[in-house]
């Protein structure tokens, strides 16, 4: 369960008696089965390596997923955890070459 977000100014209203509560948004127990992997300790991983090519998608797949915005999700979370993979992999070529030629 999650609140959705509110303009600026609706936080600093008081609330007048009669006036409705904020509805929240919950989600189903199949949409929360279906969330997109995340992928935190690859991408973390990957941070040390490589840090310019994860930082955008690890915040757009959890924000994603918090709006059940499914395909986005999915998309972003692919492309996270290939570029994780591809900066431990460049960084593992890194250190096999210097150890092993330098």
């Amino acid at each position: 369960i999650f609140k959705p977000k509110t303009a600026k100014g609706d936080a600093e209203k008081a609330e007048a008696p009669g006036e409705e509560e904020e509805e929240l948004f919950e989600q189903t127990p199949e949409e929360l089965e279906f969330y997109a992997p995340v992928y935190k300790h690859l991408t973390i991983a990957g941070i040390l390596r490589n840090p310019h090519l994860w930082f955008p998608r690890l915040p757009q797949t959890t924000e994603a997923n918090q709006n059940s915005e499914w395909e986005d999700a999915y998309d972003n979370s692919a492309r996270t955890v290939w570029l994780a993979v591809y900066a431990i992999l460049v960084g593992l070529g890194l250190f096999y070459g210097f150890f092993l030629y330098v």
